[in-house]
């Protein structure tokens, strides 16, 4: 089986890749990776989802809207940020947005002067700072080799920092069974009640949802697709009447299940 996750290698997208295929390669972006899958040039995608600081990942919500992929699996993998240079003085702080944010106050407390600079990945910025000795980076300490010193660890903001991964397949592969499901939902529609309307088949039949997430859908202001994960298989009889009763409401729209998936912790 051939992977395909964000890079270059030694990003965490790569580490938790490591849990679905030996032969892994790379893309600059997320939506590269959906888009590479979708077309069938690789059997799996790994891309981050959800992160328990700084929370969804909107470049994936937008690609998983844009493009057709299922989700067959959930990697849930814990966050050790270090901070990497070639020595003790510099001026810039390169890392993904995301990793920069989630270390947003140990930044403001020691280096309040640094100048932030997000780049395409937490590796790309590791590789910065291997190149340029006034650029630190920021990623896992086993990214600083021989030629980086770890100038701190654990400087995330908060230890219990986690990452969500969807691993991803084609869309024929979708399955039906798992103890999660994942929906994308466009209404196409906006008045009153409308989300409450939405969600209630959910709460009649006891199915937990386990997130909401709302993002524009280009097509006109005010105008959102809905992203839902509920605590219940595609199986289950109470989920597929959920789900036609969704339906129904978004008429004038369109429903997507991305499928069901079981989750697995990976800790490195």
């Amino acid at each position: 089986m051939k992977a395909v996750t964000l890079g270059p290698a030694g990003t965490y997208s790569h580490r938790a890749a490591g849990a679905v295929a030996d032969d892994v390669a790379f893309r600059e972006s997320v939506t590269a990776i959906v888009e590479a899958v979708a077309d069938g040039e690789f059997d799996r995608g790994v891309v981050p989802i959800e992160n328990s600081i700084e929370g969804s990942v909107t470049e994936t919500l937008d690609a998983l809207t844009d493009r057709e992929v299922a989700t067959v699996r959930e990697i849930v993998t814990p966050i050790r940020h270090a901070l990497l240079a070639r020595g003790e003085e510099f001026s810039v702080v390169a890392s993904h947005s995301q990793a920069l944010a989630q270390c947003r106050s140990y930044l403001e407390s020691e280096y309040p002067d640094a100048d932030l600079e997000a780049v395409a990945s937490t590796a790309r910025g590791v590789e910065y700072a291997r190149e340029n000795p006034d650029v630190a980076g920021i990623g896992h300490p086993d990214n600083a080799g021989d030629d980086l010193q770890v100038v701190a660890e654990g400087i995330q903001d908060r230890t219990s920092n986690a990452t969500r991964f969807f691993v991803i397949a084609p869309a024929d592969q979708r399955s039906d069974a798992g103890g999660k499901s994942s929906l994308v939902v466009y209404p196409n529609a906006n008045y009153p009640g409308l989300l409450l309307e939405l969600l209630e088949p959910f709460a009649d039949r006891d199915i937990n949802l386990t997130r909401v997430e709302s993002r524009p859908s280009g097509e006109r202001l005010g105008d959102y697709v809905f992203h839902v994960d509920i605590a219940a298989g595609l199986y289950e009889d109470r989920t597929q009447e959920a789900i036609a009763e969704v339906e129904d409401l978004a008429e004038n729209g369109w429903v997507r299940r991305l499928g069901s998936y079981d989750t697995e912790h990976v800790l490195y």
